[in-house]
């Protein structure tokens, strides 16, 4: 993992978690899971998923992590998701999934990732699980 994956400089011995965290600065559940990694010693990679969203290929990979569709990391009370249709349970799958990575703002968040597996930040606690 790029950009910060992992702890530099942790003293012999010591496990290394390898996590990334698909990251809104501007939402609180976001900050309060990235503040939990941090308490723990752990500095994630951060994906600014907003700027870089994912492809439909991580998109896929990370809802099969979650255990989830695409309609159940969807952000169903953001005014795009119905301008769009997305909640409508006739939309292709796919659909929904390439609506959300040219969107990203339809994607819940936080998304965390360690070799242990995915899960949904909320309620932040929830990542602790695989950790």
């Amino acid at each position: 993992m790029a950009q910060g994956g992992g702890r530099k400089g942790r003293p012999e011995g010591e496990p290394s978690v390898k996590v990334r965290i698909y990251h809104n600065p501007r939402c609180s559940k976001s900050r309060e899971t990235l503040r939990l990694l941090r308490e723990r010693g752990i500095e994630p990679e951060i994906v600014a998923y907003l700027e870089t969203p994912p492809s439909p290929a991580e998109l896929r990979r990370l809802l099969a992590g979650l255990g989830m569709g695409a309609r159940d990391l969807l952000r169903r009370r953001e005014p795009l998701c119905r301008e769009l249709g997305l909640a409508d349970p006739d939309r292709d799958e796919e659909e929904v999934i390439a609506a959300m990575c040219r969107h990203p703002v339809l994607i819940e968040r936080p998304i965390v990732e360690t070799e242990k597996g995915v899960r949904l930040g909320r309620p932040p606690e929830k990542v602790l699980e695989i950790l």
